[in-house]
């Protein structure tokens, strides 16, 4: 009595043979590949990490063409009073604000290197450098503003 088939099984019976049939025929490895879900997300959409440096350079971009402008409108305010204008140009790049790109540079810097499974360098006993150089961003802050635009220029 095991051997007998439901009258589920024997109606299914012919439509499984039909799809087995009519499907894509898959390669040896790629039949003992494991899928999961975040295998199939994740080959549809670039790396987490590759959307950050993305975000990030974006970011700067736009940071850079703000304080361009507040350079310049500060610069016409104070006109020929270069004492003036250094002082409050230091004032205003101390007050600038970078809280949410600094967070994402910060998450960049944490997971990076371990979303890119970075070999540790044993002599440094840190992460190996990428074409010499380190996959860390600065945060930015004052230092910068006043790197990129210098109060006495």
């Amino acid at each position: 009595m095991p051997d007998e088939e439901t009258p589920v099984e024997r109606f299914l019976a012919p439509k499984v043979e039909e799809a087995r049939e009519a499907g894509p025929k898959l390669s040896r490895s790629s039949a003992q590949r494991q899928r999961s879900l975040e295998g199939y997300f994740e080959a549809g959409n670039p790396p987490r990490w590759m959307e950050r440096l993305a975000e990030i350079d974006r970011g700067i971009d736009n940071e850079r063409r703000r304080l361009e402008r507040a350079y310049r409108a500060l610069r016409e305010q104070c006109g020929p009073d270069g004492e003036l204008f250094a002082r409050r140009w230091r004032e205003t790049a101390e007050s600038w604000s970078f809280g949410r790109l600094n967070e994402l540079i910060r998450q960049h810097n944490d997971w990076y290197p371990i979303e890119r499974q970075l070999p540790i360098s044993l002599k440094t006993r840190d992460y190996v450098l990428i074409h010499g150089r380190s996959y860390r961003r600065p945060v930015l802050g004052a230092e910068w503003v006043l790197e990129q635009f210098p109060a006495g220029r």
